[in-house]
């Protein structure tokens, strides 16, 4: 990374503290059930703030306080698809079977891709349709119920029977199918409990869900030609393809895709899920679902699903290393030449600098005069003294893999620099208090919000000057790209999509849409951060001809939804269900 000097990077005297290396091993799975991997449970030292604050949601004016709450109802969807796009010359039934979709339940970008892939599917002239739970924060009021109810077989356990729900993905006529079973699904949380343990029964909930997606289908005698399953969740939907389901009528010209959103989780379970599975104990050995004696969902749909696919180029080559494999690097190995790498797209209907209903005033690259008045408008409202300096925002949920001790290792060197930063999300405890902290003591320089709040996160993206995502792994990420196009340059790590997607400063030629780090050290980043402050004031030509640049890229999803075609025509020809 290019160096400075320390007058024009105006950095602190006292160097920032080198880093602790990440740990990268998954750790053994759970007998019982799947929990998501606890990350750093220990927060940085505190050398200048005090232990805790005893407000941490929200740490700056009582305006700010007051956190709006959320709607349990989703918004109502418009009667057809608003997209226009060439038809395709061969048209495809396709199901998506996801744990979430965007609007009706999220924690990650799994929720993005299912919610807005299929949208641009039915716009090129392909059927497709979507089954997802429906958890207490799905209004059924806004839905049509299917009077029939649904017969689920789940091997030992016997045939279990739930209600189905249909609507459609906002701002399309894309169906979406609701499974209705309270014992499962009728929860606040989506995988885990209050303490942030996995629910217990979360292995009996996801072979439920993808067994139903089959069962699905012959209820609505839809005969897919791709299965599209994502996950670990819907993983089990690979395995009875080719399994109970390889006789069948109804999947006889089917073919199908896992897309693995994230590696570190897994489904990792007690190997008596076998009986519930039901496809048969042949089926446990450590080339197809077994692993450490235990049974491995997605290793099992890795290794049933006809192609695979991950949500950016660079890291479906971290998938085949032990640092990014978690385990199973030499299964994804194995399975190299049917793994596709497809950069993830944009909903550009919710995120557009023109159009975004959230900001103050709209802007575009040819006027960048409402991009100033949003960010006057963000200080304001995050209770920062109006000020014409760089604004640094930081929109995540508040845990390891997103680097955020590394965020606090650092934070005190970076705002000894004549900025302010900006931060919203939620996660680890620890992070509460401590940025909390931050705040309290420099209420000049640091904001923060405690929580999620979708119309801030658009507000911030218009409003700050520089993001920064130094994440420990990125399978894709949509923030650096969302910034891109709001002309907030942002500040990566160098892995995964964030490397795909960003395109590093030059100072020689002024090209570039951000500013890239290689190595998660509180020192790489603090540099990093500099270098783009100083850019920032001392070479501002170069930072909004940059700003420009960006807000041009076509992060829209018809590219990615073309290359999606591509692979579902793969599968089927590798397959031999080749129907065209």
């Amino acid at each position: 990374m290019a160096k400075k000097k320390e007058e024009e990077l105006k950095t602190p005297k006292k160097a920032a503290s080198a880093d602790k290396k990440p740990a990268q091993k998954a750790a053994k799975p759970e007998k019982a059930a799947e929990k998501q991997p606890k990350e750093a449970a220990k927060a940085p030292a505190i050398a200048k703030t005090r232990a805790i604050v005893k407000t941490p949601e929200i740490v700056k004016t009582p305006a700010i306080r007051e956190e709006s709450a959320k709607s349990k109802t989703p918004p109502k969807p418009a009667a057809k698809t608003n997209l226009k796009l060439p038809q395709t010359k061969t048209p495809m039934r396709i199901l998506f079977a996801a744990s979430e979709c965007v609007p009706f339940a999220k924690t990650g970008g799994l929720a993005d891709v299912v919610g807005a892939l299929p949208k641009y599917l039915k716009a090129m002239g392909h059927d497709v349709r979507v089954v997802t739970p429906r958890y207490y924060g799905v209004d059924r009021n806004a839905l049509k119920k299917h009077e029939a109810p649904l017969g689920v077989p789940m091997g030992i356990i016997g045939e279990l029977w739930c209600g189905i729900y249909e609507g459609v993905l906002p701002g399309s006529d894309v169906p979406i199918y609701f499974v209705d079973y309270e014992l499962y699904f009728g929860r606040e949380s989506l995988y885990n409990e209050i303490n942030g343990a996995g629910f217990m029964d979360n292995d009996n909930r996801f072979v439920f869900l993808s067994r139903a997606a089959m069962q699905l289908c012959k209820y609505l005698n839809f005969r897919p030609h791709i299965l599209h399953t994502h996950d670990w969740h819907t993983s089990a939907a690979n395995l009875f393809l080719t399994t109970i389901e390889a006789a069948s009528e109804h999947f006889k010209g089917c073919a199908s895709v896992l897309t693995i959103h994230n590696m570190q989780y897994q489904g990792n379970f007690y190997n008596g899920l076998m009986n519930v599975l039901a496809i048969g104990w042949e089926h446990f050995n450590f080339r197809e679902i077994e692993m450490e004696d235990q049974v491995n969902l997605l290793k099992g749909g890795i290794t049933h699903a006809t192609m695979l696919s991950t949500v950016s180029p660079k890291y479906s080559q971290e998938l085949m290393t032990e640092e990014f494999g978690y385990g199973l690097e030499a299964t994804m190995r194995t399975r190299s030449r049917d793994l596709w790498g497809i950069l993830n797209g944009v909903d550009l209907a919710d995120w557009n600098p023109k159009t975004d209903k959230f900001l103050p005033k709209n802007f575009d690259a040819a006027d960048l005069s409402g991009k100033k008045a949003c960010k006057i408008a963000l200080q304001k409202e995050m209770g920062l003294p109006v000020r014409d300096v760089p604004v640094i925002a930081i929109v995540s949920r508040l845990v390891s893999q997103k680097g955020i001790d590394v965020v606090a290792e650092a934070i005190h060197d970076i705002l000894s620099l004549d900025l302010q930063f900006v931060l919203l999300g939620s996660g680890d405890p620890w992070t509460h208090f401590y940025f909390g902290d931050i705040a309290y003591f420099y209420p000049e320089r640091f904001a923060c919000k405690i929580g999620y709040d979708n119309a801030l996160s658009h507000r911030i993206e218009a409003g700050a000057d520089l993001f920064l995502m130094p994440s420990r792994f990125e399978p894709c990420g949509l923030n650096q790209m969302y910034s891109q196009l709001y002309g907030t340059l942002p500040i990566v790590h160098g892995v995964g999509g964030l490397d795909d997607s960003v395109q590093n400063y030059n100072e020689a030629t002024g090209d570039g849409t951000g500013f890239k780090f290689y190595g998660l050290t509180a020192k790489n980043l603090f540099n990093t951060i500099g270098w783009a402050v100083s850019t920032w004031y001392n070479r501002r030509a170069d930072f909004e001809r940059m700003q420009k640049r960006a807000m041009s890229l076509d992060y829209g999803w018809e590219k990615a939804a073309y290359t999606y075609e591509l692979l579902y025509l793969e599968a089927l020809r590798r397959a031999g269900k080749f129907p065209f």
